[in-house]
């Protein structure tokens, strides 16, 4: 997928059977990082597993995380929130930042935003030159095959949702004490370049989807089906690395994860 466009917005899911979903996703998601931490037989530790998590703002970002991560023992997840660099981390390459949340062989890390904003937010700001974004395109697939290469599962998500229903969503955070916080200036500045954003995901997707960093675009038009088919997606993504790399999987238990 190269276009923005493709990606359908129409899927959705009711309440009871989004919970339904993402109570057997969350029990199978338990499963697997027991066994990646080599906390279940045959005990032995496997790949690191990285989830990538974009999409424009609003799009349902922090609830998914909030279900994948809210399933397991903290002990096992990592959550890490990227914003604006530092003057520091300015001063280095730009994905000096990101080697310290790395996680260990067995480890699990989350990321909510991340070295996409060098040829998304970076891009379209006017922050680094059309030969500066090409650079930072291919060092980020090389970074991605490095990862690969020495044991790490990269799952990597875009949640997708139209113009209409993002102001929304906007409308409503403005209007929630609890939520309005969530809402900056900088949301409404990025919302009015959509358009350029658009123009700089088009070339995301075609320039850094490779066979071992798949992209996997969802729709977040509705927050049901989002949540769970986020779950759905990274456990189908670990499943069949675990087993494009010869290792087992561990056997599904019914119930719910505790």
């Amino acid at each position: 997928m190269s276009r923005a466009t493709d990606i359908d917005l129409s899927p959705k899911l009711s309440a009871d059977e989004s919970a339904k979903r993402i109570a057997q996703a969350q029990h199978r998601l338990v499963e697997l990082r027991l066994f990646t931490a080599g906390l279940t037989p045959p005990c032995e530790v496997g790949p690191a597993l990285i989830v990538v998590m974009e999409g424009f703002d609003a799009a349902g970002k922090g609830g998914s995380i909030r279900r994948t991560a809210g399933a397991l023992d903290p002990r096992h997840v990592s959550v890490v929130p990227i914003g604006p660099p530092t003057p520091e981390e300015l001063a280095h390459h730009f994905l000096w930042r990101f080697w310290p949340h790395l996680p260990a062989k067995g480890g699990m890390t989350i990321f909510d935003r991340s070295w996409y904003g060098r040829i998304l937010v970076e891009r379209v700001e006017g922050l680094i030159d059309k030969s500066m974004v090409e650079q930072s395109t291919k060092e980020i697939v090389d970074f991605e095959r490095a990862l690969v290469n020495d044991g790490v599962t990269l799952v990597k998500i875009w949640l997708h949702i139209s113009a209409d229903e993002q102001l929304r969503r906007f409308e409503d955070r403005k209007k929630d004490p609890l939520r309005a916080w969530k809402l900056t200036a900088d949301d409404w500045h990025n919302r009015d370049k959509r358009d350029l954003y658009l123009e700089a995901l088009g070339d995301v997707l075609k320039k850094t989807d490779e066979p071992h960093a798949r992209w996997n675009p969802i729709s977040g038009e509705d927050k049901h089906y989002a949540r769970a088919v986020v779950l759905e997606t990274v456990i189908e993504r670990w499943e069949a690395d675990l087993q494009r790399r010869g290792l087992g999987l561990p056997q599904a238990h019914g119930g719910r994860s505790l």
